[in-house]
């Protein structure tokens, strides 16, 4: 078996451990799992660091078991936050438990020939016929009041600068997590717990449970939570979360995503993100201090999450789309884009929606964008910037006034792009 924390170390990827982890991975097949929270359909890429470290334990000769919190979907979890989370239905947990496995099928082998295949389980389905009465007896007992308030979550909740305090429900959540750590020891031999650091508390709250009720031993090891060199949080941005899900974030926008990260922020995201073996790294990290101009980390981090993310087919779009804003493209460039990728490409610009049979016939390009559409506040204005060659119709130049744009000219038989100048966009959309 390959070294598990040792591959996690040199990654960025340990903050606390469990003394003693290490020589039980050495000795025998050990099952370790992550908690997901199932309040979505799509896991985003906060979630990220978890999977790939379920990933590096399969690579390594480990049993990787992700567990959807149903249950704990539906309390909330303090760690770190200031507010409680929505409650969810049932039917809604389900729908998201399916959507969350086909993602995780990208990175985890759930093949049941193989030895060491991946696992996904659902604390609902051994929550929901547990009783108060049986909970506090089976699992509160063994916890004490002194010992949930000594976590730092807790602490923060409770502390003086809180405004909000600390529902029980809340309270317990630690006790449920604990409480599921125990269930998967029993029932797969599960000795490890993994998560961010903020869950240090929570999953030592297991390994105690598990010592005090089986007299057996557990571990914990956690990851640091990610950030971004300007202190602002990962994997957000002003439109919100970034998702694996290509009908939620495309595959175009995702790759821009981590295209546009900092010098900085490639080189830790390059190690947590991608199966780049260290001395690749480290030869890309050389390459890239002596020319970071032509941002080399930033460029095969792109490529290499959105190939595991998605498929080298989205790369290669998102690689076309992009030499449409930032390189010479062609409108073969345009017609080769789907809808999705396309209007994500153009999010933001001016619209205008006409009816398609303003164009089913031909229409003068000076009426469609000086009357029609209103692009251009005058005609003068439209001719003189075409005399000047600095118009373009789905980036071709377009110099003839007497030109007729009919639907030949559509785009997924619906858009036309009108460019003015090198820079401004505008999307005529035909409905």
């Amino acid at each position: 078996m390959s070294n598990f924390i040792k591959e996690l170390q040199w990654r960025g990827m340990v903050h606390d451990m469990m003394p003693g982890l290490e020589e039980i991975l050495e000795k025998e097949m050990v099952s370790g799992y992550v908690g997901i929270d199932p309040t979505a359909d799509s896991l985003h890429i906060g979630h990220l660091v978890s999977v790939m470290m379920l990933k590096h334990l399969q690579i390594a000769g480990h049993k990787p078991i992700a567990l959807v919190g149903g249950a704990t979907g539906m309390i909330g979890d303090p760690s770190g936050k200031s507010e409680e989370r929505n409650l969810l239905d049932e039917t809604t947990l389900r729908h998201n438990e399916n959507g969350l496995k086909k993602q995780l099928a990208r990175f985890l082998d759930f093949d049941e020939k193989v030895k060491n295949n991946a696992e996904l389980v659902n604390n609902y389905d051994w929550m929901k016929n547990f009783s108060f009465l049986e909970f506090i007896r089976d699992v509160g007992k063994h916890i004490t009041v002194n010992y949930m308030m000594s976590k730092e979550s807790v602490k923060k909740r409770l502390g003086a600068d809180s405004k909000m305090g600390m529902s029980f429900t809340e309270f317990t959540y630690q006790l449920v997590q604990g409480n599921d750590f125990l269930e998967l020891y029993k029932s797969y031999n599960c000795k490890l717990q993994m998560g961010g650091a903020d869950q240090w508390g929570n999953i030592t709250t297991g390994t105690e449970l598990i010592r005090r009720k089986t007299g057996g031993q557990a571990f914990a090891v956690t990851c640091p939570l990610i950030t971004k060199a300007d202190g602002k949080k990962f994997g957000k941005t002003e439109s919100g979360n970034i998702w694996l899900d290509p009908e939620k974030t495309s595959p175009y926008t995702f790759y821009q995503f981590w295209l546009n990260v900092s010098d900085e922020d490639a080189e830790k995201y390059i190690k947590i993100f991608t199966l780049l073996n260290e001395q690749e790294i480290n030869e890309l990290i050389i390459k890239h201090t002596e020319e970071p101009h032509l941002r080399l980390l930033q460029k095969t981090l792109a490529k290499e999450v959105t190939i595991m993310v998605h498929s080298e087919d989205d790369y290669e779009m998102a690689i076309e789309a992009s030499t449409i804003l930032f390189g010479k493209a062609t409108a073969d460039s345009l017609t080769k884009l789907n809808e999705k990728t396309f209007l994500a490409v153009f999010d933001g610009v001016p619209t205008f929606e006409l009816p398609k049979i303003c164009i089913e016939k031909g229409i003068n390009i000076i009426d469609l964008l000086a009357e029609e559409t209103k692009i251009f506040v005058s005609k003068g204005e439209l001719r003189r910037l075409m005399k000047d060659n600095g118009l373009s119709i789905n980036k071709e130049k377009l110099n003839d006034m007497e030109a007729v744009i009919d639907t030949k000219y559509l785009i997924n038989d619906k858009y036309i792009l009108v460019q003015k100048g090198k820079k401004k966009y505008f999307l005529i959309v035909l409905v």
